[in-house]
């Protein structure tokens, strides 16, 4: 149905050349579809990384891989440090389902990175985490994204509400919705 209706948007010349992009009621910006990155001022927590050698790829720059390291990195480094997550020991682990990445600007070795994070929805059984990248001490993101976990019992892998140590761990850190 779908098709036919696009055959005959073509004739009239109204086809969409790419499908809709649906902004999630719940993103505060990042990864939703926006075209400009964002600034520091918008992060509550940072890491400091440095590049690796080993980091850039064939085209000069650090490969899209590495971001999604620092992605995984920041998130649980903030989790270790806040008391939330014990990587060996916690009854609950947080499984990602969900990423997306946008890139502005390229980082390469050997630049130094600034991690920020913030939660923008704290739900049930899942969070979902905001990054933004910024190359030494850039104001604008180099990249930004979004990253989904879903907490799940670590032995039957069936998710788990958040404990009360998690929630509390990432209340700072919850973005105001609607800037």
């Amino acid at each position: 149905m779908k098709d036919l209706e696009n055959k005959q948007r073509v004739k009239r010349g109204k086809a969409r050349s790419s499908p809709r992009r649906r902004l999630s009621k719940r993103s505060t910006g990042a990864s939703s579809g926006c075209a400009s990155p964002e600034s520091r001022e918008r992060y509550k927590y940072f890491l400091a990384a440095g590049t690796r050698w080993l980091d850039n790829d064939a085209y000069g720059h650090v490969n899209n891989v590495v971001h999604y390291s620092y992605f995984d990195t920041v998130v649980n480094r903030y989790l270790i440090e806040a008391g939330a997550l014990d990587i060996t020991g916690s009854g609950a682990i947080g499984l990602v389902v969900e990423t997306h990445c946008e890139y502005f600007s390229p980082i390469a070795f050997p630049d130094n990175v600034h991690i920020g994070l913030r939660v923008a929805t704290l739900g049930r059984t899942s969070v979902r985490y905001e990054i933004g990248i910024f190359r030494n001490d850039n104001l604008r993101a180099s990249a930004q994204g979004h990253f989904v976990h879903v907490y799940v019992d670590r032995v039957n892998r069936r998710p788990r509400p958040l404990s009360r140590a998690l929630r509390e761990a990432l209340r700072p850190l919850l973005a105001e919705q609607g800037r």
